[in-house]
């Protein structure tokens, strides 16, 4: 289904997050994997209109193999040069919707009852329509932040990102030079959580490291044969049984400094108490959390996950071959330790190799970033409480974390009075709150200027 978006006149832009937002998810820039995707030329280019109508100059890069890949870089200059650079980045791409499922067409935006809802509310077009924003009211301003940002609207993030930051990253690592920290997507969502005594807490976890990911191809071979012979020694008796061990193999703890912090910030907030050495202590404050608890769950230990199976072309046949992809995802550290227990999981009659392999981050808390950041969230909910977190996923960070970034996840979304909360990404009717995003875009621009 092809969106549909009316272009603002360059003359007269808004800059209101909203109106940004709405008019970025207008852009079907669906990203189904393996170099498949669109739009993503086009979205950069209308943002490019808008950033050379205040003065800036965005550059468009794209793969000479792949040239609709677009990716889009601009550097805004601050005042005090001696001030190292800050990247600030957002993907334009988006994972398909199946818009049968949906209330309305996933690519035309509906503003209804605090919602703006369609494809990339969440993920994360209200970013970039935050730091969009940002940009285009200091053009209307004559302002300028404190040090040097390089803003990054990047393809390709949904999936390997060989189109996006990757390749940004591998071929032109001067457009960031000078950049020590960035911020990214998946941090300072405002989370309700209730006290021990019955009051609320808002609590905004800030992005400040990701687990590993180790993806793992599994390949089993024997010899092919009647269905009605079985000798439960062929390819996919093989393949069922290492599979079987990896995913229900419990890991076990196995946390970084950044989930002990929010483990400990978190539960002092809460009025609870945990210790962070005792599995039962640890899992009974994140089953006190409940929701609120978010990724915890899963970034206090490693975790793999079979998603794709393939074997056989006919049911009467023992197929030669069997194939298992996992999804491995480690915490910072674990990642010699997950790799021999694997080994030993998977056994001598299997085959096996890693694909994608992508190390762990860990940014520090004690730093200007995090205090800066900290601050800005602070200034706008005199309430906040704001926890360092592991993110349960990834981002473009692994990529930019090679050019030697501390990188963060910070893409507010502030309390809505209401009780709206970001909902449905990567799913159906994805939304997010008009009025947590006006006051995250606020708290955005605070930080930008002050940090």
């Amino acid at each position: 289904m092809g969106g549909s978006h009316e272009k603002l006149d360059p003359m007269v832009h808004s800059s209101d997050v909203i109106d940004l937002l709405s008019q970025l998810i207008g852009f079907d820039t669906s990203n189904w994997g393996g170099g498949r995707a669109h739009g993503e030329l086009e979205c950069a280019e209308w943002i490019a209109g808008q950033l050379e109508d205040i003065g800036l100059e965005p550059q468009i890069l794209a793969r000479e193999d792949a040239p609709v890949r677009a990716n889009l870089v601009v550097r805004v200059r601050g005042h005090d040069s001696t001030l190292a650079p800050l990247l600030v980045h957002g993907h334009l791409d988006v994972v398909p919707a199946e818009a049968e499922q949906w209330s309305h067409d996933p690519f035309t935006a509906v503003v209804s009852d605090g919602w703006v809802i369609g494809r990339g509310a969440m993920d994360m077009k209200d970013m970039c329509a935050a730091i969009l924003s940002t940009l285009l009211q200091w053009g209307d301003e004559g302002i300028r932040p404190r040090r040097d940002l390089v803003v990054a609207f990047v393809a390709d993030e949904e999936d390997m990102g060989l189109f996006g930051a990757e390749w940004l990253v591998a071929d032109h690592p001067r457009l960031f030079s000078g950049c020590r920290a960035a911020v990214g997507e998946d941090g300072a969502l405002w989370t309700p959580v209730t006290h021990a005594d019955g009051s609320t807490v808002h609590l905004y976890p800030l992005a400040c490291a990701e687990r590993g990911a180790m993806h793992m191809r599994l390949t089993a071979r024997g010899d092919s044969g009647h269905g009605s012979r079985p000798t439960k020694d062929d390819a996919a008796h093989r393949l069922i049984g290492a599979v079987h061990r990896i995913a229900n193999h419990e890991w076990p703890l196995a946390m970084s400094t950044v989930v002990r912090e929010q483990l400990v910030q978190t539960a002092e907030a809460v009025g609870l108490d945990v210790d962070t050495d005792d599995e039962d202590s640890v899992l009974n404050l994140i089953d006190a959390l409940g929701k609120a608890a978010g990724p915890l769950r899963y970034t206090v230990r490693g975790s793999s996950t079979p998603t794709m199976l393939k074997a056989g072309y006919k049911v009467n046949v023992v197929p030669s071959l069997a194939q298992a992809e996992i999804d491995v995802r480690c915490p910072p550290g674990a990642e010699l330790a997950m790799s021999a227990t694997l080994d030993e999981l998977i056994g001598p009659d299997v085959e096996y190799e890693y694909g994608v392999q992508q190390n762990a981050l860990e940014a520090g808390v004690d730093t200007t970033w995090y205090r800066a950041m900290k601050r800005a969230i602070e200034a706008a909910d005199p309430e906040a409480v704001v926890v360092p977190m592991c993110m349960g996923g990834g981002s473009d960070g692994k990529a930019f974390a090679r050019l030697g970034m501390s990188c963060y996840g910070f893409s507010p979304v502030m309390r809505d009075p209401d009780g709206r909360r970001p909902t449905g990404i990567h799913g159906v009717d994805e939304r997010n709150s008009v009025i947590g995003l006006r006051a995250g875009q606020r708290v955005l621009r605070h930080f930008l200027e002050t940090v």
